[in-house]
């Protein structure tokens, strides 16, 4: 990673720069950015002006000359054209200047050749342009809102995991170890009569955990992938009984059979779901639905391990001849296998039984279609669907045939740790959600603990080192086309909250109970953090609450209800603030990114294109820093103006327009401990 050292001095014309050295994948440095096979492509780089006698661009197949395009007061910009074709293209540049050469990749400038970091055409590869840069909202629907008391899960209706099922009744009852039998009463309904407050916030996407019908709060073990469950939707037959307090088993679970399979409130459900979602679509948000087919439960309709639907079907787990037998891996001794060994969650043969491989792409098919029209997929594990990597990618390939052929804006994104490249090449996945070029970097270094809040390293805290290394070299793994649509997090359904990692505390409900997720912790580390999101390249995510002020060590911790009546405004306020000044600068969603600056606690970067330049700085320190930026490499003047768009620190926050003199090319910044500033060039 190449160094930036604040000199405060502009070095003259014609004086070799290699921080001047620039091009990445973005429109301004390749056009079209998501070419296709039959598009020729223009692709440009950024040197200073007469520094260099020859600039090449080096593909996979060959060496282009490439021909000066224009100069500018600071730079000059060279281009070559590729021609169409079919294949994928990796490529690299070669400078000279003098008797020297140099070398340009995704890692930055480097004397000496090392075939890493590649920059990569894959043609055919779009993803949808709503989704690049869209400010998303992440809902666990259980803990959201209650808009309907009537569709409540009652105490002792089922047995879940062999223990009661419990109605919570006070919303503001922090969750329990076992907080997968108990249920706050959080529905579809409630985000509907929400929606007001998130067009307000300025969320432009929802993304829903789990809504198919299933037994548990989380609904990673569906029950049904055909309808949503009427514990989210509307029971409008109801009756039955709950268990008795001696039940041991589900024989006598009346009240949850007919909730939750009885034909009326199926579809009296999936049609509020579809009003949900036309509702939301008038207000510009877009919609994503959870898939889990790695696995369902073991209340699945296909197993019926429970005998729910014994009257109309053959489960396979209590029939050998059932026809959904094949749906299932069996062991010798006729058990299920469980994914992970789970009991609850029965992995899915896909791989050796076709009709469900069929079903399974006709449900991805069928919520992204009249009349429910959701916008897409987010994917749960999905890299272990099947038993052979060939299988997944080969499943993966149908499924976004299948989704695409309702709309070739539905976007699928998967959840994955790792490298995700092999899902990236635009026949499979469209992108991630987005750990380690974002969540795991920005936890490091702003907190010094991981995002379980399970491990602190202190030598992680405030390293920028470590920082622009990570996400330099993690963001350099993705296409351009999944990195815009990457699922940016702080927080989510399966990490500790955000919040509660300024704490810079290890523990969990279980040993250090929930109080203790909210001592000590540090808002300015999150508005930090927030603001850091909102300027970064992909989608921001919120997670439900986060802008609330809410805490939790990791799950079950993290899934805590939302605090109406006693939400934190300063913060809400402060999110809506970021996220206006985010929609309001498309080269905040769509410009290059640059590093600029990284000592101990503090970072700088730069977000522009052509039109506009912004500079992004955070102090993670206990003290003021005073610093010096190299603002020019984003193509500002030598000599011009920066102002701020909205600042943070350890007394709030601000959006008064002070400005800042560019001087020679460097800001000359004084940094208030636990401070971040968003600051543009006018």
């Amino acid at each position: 990673m190449p160094e930036h050292k604040a000199s405060g001095l502009f070095l003259p014309e014609e004086q070799f720069r290699s921080q001047a050295v620039y091009s990445d994948e973005t429109k301004q440095f390749r056009s079209p950015a998501e070419p296709l096979s039959t598009d020729e492509v223009d692709i440009f780089i950024r040197v200073g002006k007469k520094t260099f006698s020859a600039v090449f661009l080096c593909t996979s197949e060959r060496e282009y000359l490439m021909d000066l395009a224009e100069t500018d007061e600071i730079f000059a910009y060279y281009k070559a054209t590729l021609p169409p074709t079919e294949k994928k293209i990796t490529y690299y540049f070669r400078l000279q200047h003098g008797e020297e050469e140099g070398f340009y990749t995704k890692y930055g400038y480097f004397d000496e050749f090392k075939d890493e970091g590649r920059f990569e055409i894959i043609r055919d590869f779009v993803t949808p342009d709503w989704a690049k840069g869209a400010v998303m909202y992440q809902i666990y629907p259980d803990r959201f809102c209650n808009g309907d008391r009537s569709n409540d899960v009652k105490t002792n209706e089922y047995l879940y995991l062999k223990r009661m099922v419990e109605q919570v009744r006070n919303w503001d009852t922090p969750p329990s170890a076992t907080d997968v039998n108990h249920f706050y009463g959080g529905d579809l309904q409630g985000v509907i009569d929400k929606l007001d407050y998130l067009e307000d916030l300025g969320v432009e996407v929802i993304y829903f955990n789990p809504i198919f019908v299933s037994p548990s709060n989380h609904k990673y073990d569906a029950q049904d992938y055909h309808h949503i469950d009427p514990h989210f939707g509307k029971i409008v037959k109801d009756g039955g009984k709950v268990l008795k307090n001696c039940a041991t088993t589900n024989a006598e679970a009346s009240m949850y059979v007919t909730r939750t399979t009885r034909k009326e409130n199926l579809t009296a459900s999936d049609k509020l779901f579809a009003e949900l979602v036309e509702k939301a679509h008038a207000k510009g948000i877009r919609v994503l639905v959870d898939g889990v087919f790695n696995h369902c439960g073991a209340f699945h309709k296909w197993l019926d391990r429970e005998g729910f639907y014994r009257k109309n079907g053959k489960g396979a787990y209590h029939h050998k001849t059932s026809p959904y037998r094949d749906y299932f891996y069996w062991n010798e001794d006729g058990s299920y296998e469980g994914w992970w060994g789970y009991e609850n969650h029965p992995k899915l043969n896909e791989e050796g039984c076709e009709e469900l491989k069929k079903e399974i792409l006709e449900v991805g098919k069928k919520w992204v279609s009249a009349p429910f029209h959701a916008d897409g997929w987010r994917l749960d594990v999905a890299a272990d669907l099947g038993k052979t990597a060939e299988f997944n990618h080969k499943f993966w390939a149908e499924f976004r045939d299948a989704v695409k052929s309702v709309s070739s804006d539905k976007l699928i994104l998967a959840e994955h740790y790792g490298d995700a490249a092999g899902w990236l090449q635009g026949n499979e996945w469209d992108s991630i959600m987005n750990y380690d070029a974002f969540m795991e970097p920005v936890t490091w270094f702003l907190t010094g603990v991981s995002k379980h809040s399970t491990e602190k390293r202190d030598d992680m805290y405030n390293n920028a080192d470590i920082f622009w290394g990570s996400m330099i070299y993690q963001m350099g793994k993705l296409p351009i086309q999944s990195l815009m649509t990457s699922m940016n997090e702080l927080s989510n359904h399966d990490h500790s909250r955000f919040l509660t990692r300024t704490n810079r505390r290890i523990g969990r409900l279980q040993t250090e109970g929930s109080e203790a997720a909210e001592r000590d912790i540090d808002k300015a580390v999150l508005r930090e953090a927030v603001l850091l999101q909102m300027t970064w390249p992909g989608a921001p995510t919120v997670y439900y609450g986060d802008e609330a002020g809410l805490v939790g060590w990791t799950d079950p911790d993290n899934r805590r209800t939302y605090p109406w009546g006693k939400e934190d405004r300063d913060l809400i306020n402060f999110h809506r603030e970021a996220i206006f000044i985010r929609k309001e600068n498309p080269v905040l969603r769509h410009g290059s990114l640059h590093h600029l600056y990284g000592d101990y606690g503090v970072i700088a970067y730069g977000r522009f294109d052509r039109e506009d330049k912004f500079l992004i700085v955070l102090n993670n320190n206990e003290e003021s820093r005073k610093v010096s930026i190299p603002v020019w490499e984003t193509g500002m003047k030598l000599d011009t103006t920066l102002e701020n768009c909205l600042m943070t620190n350890r007394d709030g926050f601000t959006d008064f327009a002070f400005q800042c003199p560019v001087k020679n090319g460097f800001a000359e910044l004084t940094l208030p401990p636990k401070s971040a500033a968003v600051l543009k060039e006018v």
